[in-house]
């Protein structure tokens, strides 16, 4: 589905209100939160998708990555998931279905989550995922709402996942390329969600398929503020550079700017691909969050050593409201 279409989709619907939600469809947020006792709360997410590489033991990884981060996202610890699956068993080895398996495992593993399940579908397309459930205390969850003006915007995984992976299907991407891809969407977000949530963190979400400018308008639609970024700042995977200016470029990323462009305000002077890189759609990318500027070195000195590094990027602004400025 593309920027725009479930809300679209649940235009008109009574999704009623139960009084223990306390995050739910309202706000494009990336997983619910249910409270369960006045110390307690639930976080609930899933997602899956079709393969984005070749090897399965890689693409199981990456999609169990990808699902986990919303819930680190929220600032709460998985505990249990189950798998998603829709195989072609008629035109595919069960052997593939084994090794995605086996790569979602390692990762479950990795995050200290125990699998409890699962669904299987016989499909014409093959896609993998999960649905996860996390924990968190009530008063410490963390929301894509509420950054505030003077704060300081960190990325904590680079851009251009989508473009590398369109040259990986075109035959184009390097090896190198993709390796490195592949080691940052496979990396789970657990210890930067460890350190952002030490710090009085405003606003947070995970950059997955609409991209910087999709997730980064999320935050700001109906709050007020406004982003501002600086270009040059923008990390992002040296590759990308090249494939995109020989046009290698996902269709999700030309429907994230034709959705998204009219909120962002780009300077003269830009490079094509920095403006290319905001729209593009990321798999399992990195947390986007907001923070008071007096803590934005402190934290940042804590996650730049860390696998993926991160970077601050901008800042939230009163002027232009509900927009993001490029610089």
């Amino acid at each position: 589905m593309g920027p725009g279409d479930l809300a679209r989709a649940l235009e008109g619907l009574d999704l009623g209100r139960h009084p223990n939600l306390l995050v739910g469809l309202e706000t494009a947020d990336d997983a619910g939160v249910y409270k369960l006792t006045d110390e307690l709360a639930l976080v609930q997410t899933v997602d899956y998708f079709t393969p984005i590489v070749d090897d399965p033991f890689a693409f199981g990884q990456i999609a169990a990555a990808n699902s986990l981060s919303d819930v680190y996202a929220m600032g709460a610890n998985p505990i249990t998931a189950m798998n998603i699956v829709c195989f072609p068993a008629d035109k595919m080895d069960l052997g593939v279905l084994r090794e995605i398996l086996r790569g979602g495992l390692d990762k479950l593993r990795e995050a200290d989550v125990a699998l409890a399940g699962g669904h299987t579908v016989t499909d014409t397309e093959l896609k993998y995922g999960l649905a996860v459930n996390g924990l968190v205390h009530p008063d410490r969850v963390l929301t894509n709402q509420g950054a505030r003006p003077g704060d300081r915007l960190l990325l904590t995984k680079l851009l251009g996942t989508g473009i590398v992976n369109t040259a990986l299907k075109g035959g184009v991407a390097s090896d190198e390329a993709v390796a490195e891809v592949i080691a940052s969407m496979s990396a789970l977000n657990r210890d930067a969600a460890s350190v952002v949530t030490a710090h009085p963190v405003s606003a947070c979400t995970d950059v997955t398929g609409f991209g910087l400018a999709g997730h980064a308008h999320e935050m700001i639609a109906g709050q007020g503020v406004g982003f501002s970024f600086e270009a040059a700042a923008l990390p992002f995977f040296e590759p990308a550079r090249e494939y995109a200016g020989m046009g290698l470029l996902p269709g999700g990323l030309q429907r994230n700017r034709a959705h998204f462009a009219p909120h962002v305000e780009i300077a003269e002077g830009v490079a094509q691909h920095l403006i290319d890189l905001l729209f593009d759609p990321q798999t399992s990318g990195g947390l986007l969050f907001s923070v008071p500027a007096d803590r934005a070195d402190d934290v940042l000195a804590e996650l730049v050593d860390r696998d993926p590094p991160a970077a601050i990027i901008g800042e939230v602004v009163d002027d232009p409201r509900e927009r993001i400025a490029v610089r």
